[in-house]
């Protein structure tokens, strides 16, 4: 199989590099710094059990790749708007896309059934730039259970997890997730197929659409906002709406809000993605973690006062961070 992770950053990079140390037929797209060190250097990554360095193939335009058998999604959602038309010269006839992407995926409601059949959610997917560039027919699931981050230039640093789940977006059990996870259990990695992907995006979710943006807000770490009782009201009223959005849509979470927030709190002194972007100057997750879940709120009929407030909040903060990051 001829895999491509279209977006290499620090969660694409790690994957491809582990790939091309197993000896997969990798390439990995890229741009800026980081590209050339890559072209150079390949990639250095860097773990607790140990540094290695891997020479996949590297590409600095997608016409330069050809059609391949998989594509990872390695950018972040606000960034598939861009990547997804710009993927045509990569699509073969037969060949399969895989979301990594956090929150809310644009594929989320293709083949959903029922009366939200075929929503598409214009805080994901604008216009319906990516639905239109990548056939549903195309898409495998995924989410990532693991934290990287780009310490320089052709270097990834891992930090904890190596777990990526996939999963058809129909519940089955095909053959092409069972060829991926395969070659992804081949390459270091824990990659389970589940029948209930939609479920287990929920209970990221739960966590992402409060933690993330009031850990923006606040500049607290994990630890400190479960400690806090004023902050930990805030992110159990957030869960709780979430959650109220996810039975409307039938959706059974296998985790309580009282364990979610346990869970955060194990995990300690940690800042979360949305907080590392704001203050790397990157542009912030926002929609795909809680524009998305507001959207599908208006749509079922909840209000969601605390999500829409925090949002709103966020949403300000992000526009007003962006002259300063262009500084």
């Amino acid at each position: 199989m001829k895999f491509l992770i279209a977006g290499a950053g620090a969660i694409g990079a790690y994957i491809g590099a582990r790939m091309a140390r197993a000896g997969f037929d990798v390439t990995l797209f890229a741009r800026g710094a980081h590209l050339r060190a890559m072209q150079e250097h390949g990639v250095l990554v860097k773990t607790a059990e140990g540094d290695f360095a891997a020479r996949p193939k590297i590409a600095a335009a997608l016409d330069e790749v050809g059609p391949v058998d998989v594509v990872f999604l390695g950018v972040k959602a606000h960034g598939l708007p861009q990547l997804a038309p710009r993927l045509k010269p990569v699509l073969g006839p037969g060949t399969t896309v895989v979301s990594t992407q956090n929150g809310i995926p644009w594929w989320y409601f293709q083949g959903f059934g029922g009366d939200w059949d075929g929503l598409r959610l214009e805080r994901v997917d604008p216009g319906g730039v990516i639905s239109s560039a990548i056939e549903a027919g195309r898409v495998v699931g995924s989410i990532v259970y693991f934290s990287t981050e780009i310490t320089a230039p052709g270097v990834v640093q891992h930090i904890e997890g190596n777990r990526i789940s996939l999963g058809e977006p129909d519940g089955s059990r095909s053959e092409r997730c069972r060829r991926i996870a395969e070659a992804l259990i081949a390459s270091g990695l824990r990659a389970p197929i589940s029948a209930r992907l939609r479920h287990e995006i929920w209970v990221k979710v739960l966590g992402n659409a409060s933690f993330n943006p009031v850990s923006a807000l606040t500049r607290a770490t994990l630890a400190q906002m479960v400690r806090d009782p004023g902050v930990c009201a805030v992110i159990r009223n957030i869960m709780q709406e979430v959650e109220a959005v996810s039975h409307k849509l039938g959706m059974e979470l296998p985790i309580s809000i009282d364990q979610r927030i346990a869970g955060a709190e194990k995990v300690g002194e940690h800042k979360t993605s949305m907080l590392q972007d704001l203050e790397a100057g990157r542009p912030m997750e926002l929609e795909a973690l809680v524009g998305a879940v507001v959207e599908i709120g208006e749509r079922v009929g909840l209000p969601m006062p605390t999500t829409k407030t925090v949002y709103a909040c966020a949403k300000l903060l992000a526009e007003c961070s962006v002259p300063q990051q262009n500084k």
